[in-house]
């Protein structure tokens, strides 16, 4: 199934249930498919321990990715390890999926999975407790999110328990509403752009919004914003914090992005735009 085509899906599981534990595991990687326009995104669908489970993965938490690689300075192996969030939910049997984007020299890990790493060739992964980040079913009737580059990924994890149809109707969050401001450099950098857009259009509690940065003038680019997140689009897209309990901003991106909005992803105080806007710390998770 393409990006596009994929629905929202809520099959949400308890923490503690991961197939994947504190102890790496090497899995294969099964298919690279390209997706996006730029080029170099692709879905990197991997192999479980146990191929007649799903993973197991609590929403919201992610997993920890590790190589060993050839350092370009000396060329001695050295080990490598990225937290990753699959945008595949437990309805996935045997594989899960990762959208991960080839920053080339940038993205050590991320370039080696895009363009070295054999299909059928081997990864590992853990999880761990820390890793669990904010649980779903989420109980703010307003969530609005401000993403950046891959830090997409920890939102449509969050948008699958929100959007996503669920067989136990406990499992259904109280969400109302949900905004989503995502940055991007230009339209080739956006991770998932059709996939989001179709949930837009499918659901009406869900507005999502493109911010391009550095788009060209004369693109054919069209709807969105042009410009960084800042505090105009914020107010103008995301619910105030005046609508108290109601309300949570979640925030993933680069570590600027974050001192920008909101202050330092390790420090609880809620500063930058964010806490000029009046948003508390409840009211601001940071993935």
């Amino acid at each position: 199934m393409s990006l596009p085509e994929r629905p929202p899906i809520c099959n949400l599981i308890q923490p503690g249930h991961c197939q994947f534990t504190p102890t790496f595991s090497e899995v294969p990687l099964l298919d690279r498919i390209p997706c996006g326009t730029g080029g170099t995104s692709f879905i990197l669908r991997f192999g479980l321990p146990d191929t007649t489970k799903p993973m197991g993965l609590t929403t919201c938490a992610c997993i920890l990715a590790a190589a060993e690689l050839e350092s370009n300075d000396n060329g001695e192996k050295v080990d490598v390890i990225r937290p990753y969030t699959p945008i595949s939910t437990n309805d996935q049997v045997g594989c899960f999926d990762l959208l991960v984007k080839d920053y080339g020299e940038n993205g050590w890990l991320s370039s080696y999975m895009c363009q070295d790493l054999p299909i059928g060739g081997t990864i590992k992964f853990k999880h761990i407790d820390f890793n669990v980040k904010i649980p779903a079913p989420f109980t703010h009737k307003k969530i609005g999110m401000i993403a950046g580059g891959t830090g997409i990924t920890p939102m449509i994890q969050a948008l699958h328990a929100i959007l996503g149809k669920g067989a136990d109707a406990e499992q259904q969050s109280k969400t109302e509403e949900v905004s989503l401001l995502y940055g991007s450099r230009n339209s080739d950098d956006i991770l998932g752009g059709e996939m989001l857009k179709k949930w837009s259009e499918d659901d009406n509690r869900f507005n999502y919004v493109d911010v391009l940065s550095n788009e060209p003038e004369n693109s054919t680019f069209k709807g969105g914003e042009r410009g960084f997140i800042d505090k105009e689009k914020i107010q103008k897209y995301l619910p105030p914090a005046s609508d108290g309990d109601d309300v949570i901003i979640f925030v993933c991106g680069s570590s600027p992005m974050y001192d920008l909005l909101c202050g330092p992803r390790n420090e609880p105080e809620v500063t930058g735009i964010l806490g000029e806007l009046g948003y508390s710390s409840s009211q601001v998770f940071k993935f």
